[in-house]
């Protein structure tokens, strides 16, 4: 299925796409450890040289992806326990995680659209500060160290007229936060991970990357301060399921030559790459995840608290 551009935001996915073509890749490290009383499998990729990069298709930087496949059932204990996984990881690339920090969370997507519009409803379930300790203190909350924390939802260039990272260069201009958290639907390479999988990078985002949609990117480069983002796969490109099926099928003799006749037709295939699925209950997974998402990045900001 060589004509199949595989789409995937995740890396763990570009870098395992590597190792079926049996292509050495120097410059990247993979580090993994599995939790298994809570059944979760977390995976570091560590892009470390250009050449790496652009073999993977994704900027230098730590990688980190939880693994949970629970995280579609409604076990309130189950997904407390990927919260705090997630909150770790979060914190461990936050620069000066230990030191009190003014934080935008921006949520990404459209709310209009189901398995576009994670970033909205994680912003929803957010513990916002920043307002409350600007008008009382602290003390407000009983505190004397805590970080101060903001939201935004940017929306979509077709309702705004503005480029996302239009929106967010001005905000951040303003109000001058030392680190932005981006949350954004991702496009997954494998339906195994379709919403079981959450990604959380510190080399920033490009909006609607994984569908094909690109906008200018959000990153520290182009906004000046730190740029974390978490994502979670809610579609899959069409293309693919559809080249995973035939491969499937190549491997069963009986089927070789229907199979055979389908490749040679791949044209008609090629339409489907403007095309992506996602489950049947994406509505009561969104509610679900964005909630974990969310709690996740509360939990983290509580750290800092005294």
């Amino acid at each position: 299925m060589a004509d199949f551009r595989i789409r995937t935001d995740l890396a763990l996915e570009a870098r395992e796409s590597i190792s079926e073509a049996d292509c050495e890749l120097r410059g990247v490290r993979v580090e993994e450890y599995y939790k298994e009383k809570e059944d979760i499998r977390v995976t570091k990729v560590l892009v470390e040289s250009k050449n790496a990069a652009k073999a993977m298709g994704k900027p230098m930087g730590v990688y980190v992806t939880i693994e949970a496949p629970a995280l579609i059932e409604p076990d309130e204990d189950y997904h407390r326990e990927i919260s705090e996984c997630l909150a770790g990881e979060l914190l461990a690339l936050i620069p000066d995680s230990d030191k009190e920090q003014t934080v935008l969370v921006v949520g990404l997507g459209n709310r209009e659209v189901t398995a576009d519009a994670l970033g909205p409803r994680v912003v929803d379930n957010l513990f916002i500060t920043r307002h409350v300790v600007m008008a009382y203190g602290k003390a407000a909350y009983n505190c004397t160290k805590m970080n101060l924390v903001s939201s935004i939802e940017p929306g979509v260039m077709a309702k705004t007229g503005m480029e996302t990272a239009e929106i967010v260069r001005g905000v951040v201009k303003e109000m001058k936060p030392d680190v932005l958290i981006v949350v954004d639907a991702l496009a997954a390479r494998s339906t195994r991970r379709l919403n079981r999988t959450i990604q959380i990078t510190n080399t920033g985002i490009q909006p609607g990357s994984g569908v094909g949609n690109h906008r200018n990117a959000i990153t520290e480069e182009s906004l000046g301060v730190p740029v974390l983002a978490v994502g979670v796969p809610t579609v899959v490109d069409a293309a693919t399921i559809v080249g995973d099926a035939l491969e499937k099928l190549m491997s069963d003799e009986k089927t070789f030559d229907s199979v055979r006749y389908m490749g040679q037709n791949r044209p008609v295939f090629a339409e489907l790459n403007n095309m992506y699925m996602t489950g049947k209950d994406i509505d009561a997974v969104i509610k679900r995840v964005s909630f974990t998402v969310s709690e996740g990045i509360n939990i983290a900001m509580e750290q800092g608290m005294e």
